[in-house]
């Protein structure tokens, strides 16, 4: 079994709802969810002129491989109606890969971990509550020792 940890997230519609259902599709087609975090609420990332996030990671165990996932999420985010406008612009679904296993993945498609986690406070709140001394493969820090060092001044709130 593989192990992987997600972030999912959105700004539109019913924030919270969106959530529960993708973390409700992605037990129904990826694998079981071990864990999940509080739900966060966050200053958008990026565009920053759009509504707040809300935001939550989820610990996976899975029989799929990394690309298989990759491929999963996407056509869950898809199924949800995610329409990619503009990078970083307002969405109703967005499902990260933030870890997988402890495997370091350099492709064109696909990059773990992911690339932007250590510049993103939102990010790595949520996975502080699931894995705070999962070892970051490439900084090898604990995603605790990565969210003391984060300079991201986006505040980042409980909602739950």
């Amino acid at each position: 079994m593989n192990v992987a940890y997600l972030l999912t997230g959105g700004n539109t519609g019913n924030r919270l709802q969106y959530l529960k259902k993708a973390a409700e599709t992605i037990k129904k087609y990826c694998g079981t969810i071990v864990k999940r975090s509080a739900v966060y609420e966050t200053e958008a990332w990026g565009i920053q002129d759009q509504n707040k996030f809300l935001n939550q990671a989820i610990k996976l165990s899975t029989k799929l491989s990394a690309y298989e996932l990759l491929d999963c999420l996407l056509q869950i985010e898809e199924q949800m109606g995610r329409i990619r406008k503009e990078k970083n612009g307002p969405r109703i679904i967005d499902i990260d890969i933030l870890f997988f296993n402890d495997d370091i993945i350099d492709a064109r498609n696909l990059t773990i971990p992911h690339p932007e986690l250590q510049n993103r406070r939102f990010a790595l709140q949520c996975l502080y509550d699931i894995a705070p001394k999962k070892m970051h493969p490439v900084f090898k820090k604990t995603v605790a020792q990565v969210l003391d060092e984060c300079t991201d001044p986006l505040g980042v709130d409980k909602f739950e």
